[in-house]
């Protein structure tokens, strides 16, 4: 009998314990910013940063934060994910294309090779 009682115990307390490690990650305690909140510091955010040059627009909806729009340098996507998520976003869409530098609708200008 108390070998099934040890077994039980051994089984069923790291259960609880990662249950418990589980909803103590899901809830951080924190109030979540509302979608106002978060859109005015991603909006001040950009103001200072150079990828507010490149005219991306980051909407939030539910705490959640989609950005649109183009750049012609890669590493200013992660930063806006970066930024998002430092504002309080619960979660990143980052549907920001990287182009080669050429604005959409408009003719490529390729180099001269002689």
């Amino acid at each position: 009998m108390r070998r099934i009682a040890l077994i039980l115990t051994l089984l069923v307390f790291p259960l609880l314990s990662v249950s418990a490690a589980t909803h103590s990650a899901a809830e951080p305690g924190a109030v979540r910013a509302s979608d106002a909140e978060i859109q005015q510091k991603i909006s001040a955010k950009l103001a200072k940063s150079k990828i507010g040059k490149d005219g991306l627009v980051a909407h939030v909806r539910g705490g959640v934060v989609t950005w649109e729009g183009h750049t012609a340098v890669p590493q200013h996507k992660g930063a806006a994910t970066r930024m998002a998520k430092s504002s309080g976003a619960v979660r990143v869409v980052n549907n920001i294309q990287v182009t080669d530098g050429a604005q959409p609708g408009k003719p490529v200008r390729r180099a001269k090779v002689e």
